[in-house]
């Protein structure tokens, strides 16, 4: 009789292909699947999966890990989530190549473009490498509860090369220092970019395997995919960019997918990286914005401790003087107006998060309309909410992704071999947004409870969060339940899956601040046949480690 680590039995297997689910048993030994279906034999340990479903490890490509992985563990909140691998170095911002003079800059990028604290990350950080290899071996160092890649970040390279040179040019406003300074990809021309990516496909060519990522306003004028589809079809290596609907972007989604779709019948392979729900920020008092921002009396109190802002704001002659204010954009960025405008002004595009919160929320739930039930005015609401459960309420404003007032857009992009899920930026915009809980709001919303439009079959929900990410980026050894993957998997209760209620914590080192969102149905989470984390709670256990590469297995052998 075979013996195995570890059997989940009786599950209902959702193995990331599309197909559909099955009941049977999964079976582990070394850190792979050894068998599926049906499993005879015994095992050190066995997990009785009736009622569930057992579904590959999540694969999250688009994360800002860079700093926290040299120094966390347990990778939260992505690893809550039942992701297994992410991948870091996203939107041309890391840590590798560094110059010594130079790690406060790249930190400086860091806090400016992706929201991460400053303080947590000079605290966090070791520095104990200057080139990207010594990075990697740095990365290799700590073992975590899920496995690690990264892009090598066009930031930082172009910093560690030009130095404080710098060419003509623009590609999206809203990548900025923390000082204000543009990211320095931002100035990069066509022919840098197409030059990189024929160095990239001159090592794809020897055994690697490479994607060139990008992110831009996409500009007409710009003719950033006739770039993109050269650079795809030279270097013979895949091209892909943030698709958003976005009030930043003069160029609609459905003509982003257009063009990009001309430019792949043309021999180009460009992937269009979407959202799942509506990107944008949850505003709170603690948080890094919030309605009044701009309102002088909040100017007065927004760097005070916490306990001194909070008597202030819950005292009803502060509030008085406070709405009584007109804002004062002096300070505001200009090139943002909108951006500005919606977050102070824009009450019919704001939303009250209740505790059964609906991330595709209809007018009913704005505070424009909510004031008028109220009867009061939609800035005495916003100020009462935020004012909430000891000053911890929280408004919801999607700035991107939600300009029709519902997801119904996503639907067919969810179907498409040229788009892929992503964008949860894990990690990233800590005061802003919590969207690292994306593939639980894929099963929760998409698969199980959406309420204004159609759904997606379960099946294609994992196909699209597993194998899809995974075969992007090379990772040929995972997404898929069957013998010789990786055994990275998911238990989950689907009758119990359901996310909890954002909070803020300011446990990041130097007490930095993080939106922070759990949720309830994951039985057990798997990594390389190590469990690390059950009903939710982390097991203590960290088998992941750091990816170099393409990942391939040779099935047949693998499961013996």
């Amino acid at each position: 009789m075979a013996q195995y680590d570890l059997i989940i039995r009786g599950g209902t297997i959702v193995d990331g292909t599309g197909a559909a689910g099955y009941v049977g048993d999964v079976a582990i030994r070394g850190g792979v699947i050894a068998a599926v279906g049906r499993v005879d034999g015994s095992a050190a340990e066995e997990i009785n999966a009736t009622g569930t479903i057992v579904t590959p490890g999540f694969v999250d490509i688009h994360t800002h890990y860079d700093g926290q992985a040299t120094w966390d563990q347990e990778m939260a909140p992505s690893s809550w989530h039942g992701v297994t691998t992410v991948i870091m170095g996203n939107c041309g911002v890391g840590f590798a190549p560094a110059k010594p003079d130079r790690h406060e800059w790249l930190i400086s990028l860091m806090e400016g473009v992706e929201d991460i604290p400053g303080t947590a990350l000079a605290e966090g950080i070791t520095w104990d490498w200057e080139t990207f290899p010594e990075y990697l071996d740095a990365l290799e160092k700590l073992p975590r509860t899920v496995d690690v890649g990264t892009h090598v970040p066009h930031g930082a390279v172009r910093a560690y090369v030009l130095e404080d040179r710098e060419q003509p040019g623009a590609r999206t406003v809203l990548h900025k220092s923390v000082d204000g300074e543009l990211v320095p990809g931002t100035t990069a021309t066509p022919e840098e970019l197409i030059a990189i990516g024929k160095a990239m496909g001159r090592a794809t060519a020897a055994g690697g395997h490479a994607v060139f990522e990008m992110a831009s306003d996409l500009k007409r004028e710009w003719n950033e995919f006739v770039w993109m589809g050269k650079l795809s079809r030279e270097a013979k290596i895949p091209v892909t960019f943030a698709a958003l609907q976005s009030i930043a972007k003069e160029m609609p989604l459905a003509e982003q997918i257009a063009m990009m779709r001309a430019e792949n019948d043309n021999g180009a392979n460009i992937v269009a990286q979407i959202a799942l729900r509506g990107n944008g920020i949850i505003m709170a008092w603690q948080g890094t914005v919030n309605p009044f921002a701009f309102r002088p009396s909040w100017q007065a109190i927004k760097d005070l401790p916490w306990t001194e802002q909070k008597s202030r704001l819950l005292d009803p002659a502060f509030k008085c003087q406070l709405l009584a204010e007109p804002n004062d954009y002096t300070n505001a960025p200009k090139d943002i107006g909108g951006v500005v405008m919606v977050i102070s002004q824009g009450w019919a595009l704001q939303y009250e998060m209740d505790p059964d919160f609906d991330y595709e929320p209809g007018p009913e739930a704005s505070i424009n309309a909510r004031a008028a039930a109220a009867g009061v005015s939609p800035q005495e609401y916003a100020y009462d909410l935020l004012c909430r459960d000891e000053g911890k309420g929280f408004i919801y404003l999607p700035i991107l992704n939600y300009a029709d007032g519902n997801l119904d857009f996503l639907h067919p992009l969810q179907h498409a071999d040229d788009t892929v899920n992503s964008l949860s930026d894990g990690g990233a915009h800590c005061g802003t947004i919590c969207d690292a809980a994306s593939p639980t709001f894929m099963l929760e919303h998409w698969v199980k409870s959406r309420k204004r439009g159609s759904r997606i079959s379960l099946e294609q929900a994992i196909k699209r969060q597993c194998r899809d990410t995974a075969v992007l980026y090379g990772l040929e050894d995972r997404g898929v339940i069957a013998p010789g993957y990786l055994a990275d998997l998911n238990v989950i209760d689907m009758d119990k899956l359901k996310l909890g209620k954002p909070w803020l914590a300011f446990d990041l080192p130097a007490g930095g601040k993080r939106l922070l969102q759990k949720a309830e149905g994951y039985v057990a989470t798997i990594k390389s046949g190590v469990v690390t984390f059950r009903e939710g709670a982390w097991t203590g256990e960290a088998p992941g480690g750091l990816i170099r590469g393409p990942q391939r297995v040779e099935l047949a052998e693998a499961a013996e």
